[in-house]
């Protein structure tokens, strides 16, 4: 199981809202080679962590089955995220598109560019909500912990659904 978290809280270029950017962040991931989708979670609306004066954050989670290199998934990752528009300046900028890669099949790595699963993941309600609608059955590999423990673990940090009528 692959587990891609997806955000935004910006505009695209094109105009398109924060939860239209995440759609079409969904459409290209689905044309990933040797990827399949198997699920989509529902679209959550969170304020910004760490809090900052920025607009609220569309967030959601895509499962996906296959096999691929992590490097040469965080660079097709990256390449879509350009894309829309996204331009790397400083830690939790606002975006347009923000994917990462949370879970790779169970692997546990650490290179200079990537730490899987991701290290912040169990900390962050506006990911593990969403892994809960897509692998309710989901374990962190490495704390061993399954979703609905980890996210009852956390404080309140506001992720509401993102109701119809938002952008």
């Amino acid at each position: 199981m692959i587990l891609i978290a997806i955000g935004s809280n910006l505009p695209a270029a094109s105009g398109g809202g924060q939860r239209d950017n995440c759609r079409s962040a969904v459409d290209k991931l689905s044309k990933l080679v040797d990827l399949s989708v198997m699920a989509v979670s529902d679209w959550y609306r969170t304020s910004p962590l760490p809090r900052a004066d920025q607009p609220d954050y569309c967030n959601g989670v895509v499962r996906f089955e296959g096999q691929v290199e992590p490097e040469g998934l965080l660079a097709k990752l990256h390449a879509i995220e350009a894309e829309f528009g996204r331009v790397r300046t400083v830690p939790n900028a606002a975006r347009t598109l923000d994917l990462d890669i949370i879970d790779l099949n169970g692997l546990v790595l650490t290179t200079e560019s990537l730490v899987l699963p991701h290290p912040r993941a169990h900390l962050r309600g506006f990911v593990l909500r969403p892994i809960l609608d897509v692998a309710p059955a989901w374990r962190h590999p490495v704390l061993q912990q399954n979703v609905a423990t980890l996210l009852a673990e956390l404080p309140p940090q506001g992720v509401r659904p993102w109701c119809n009528g938002g952008a």
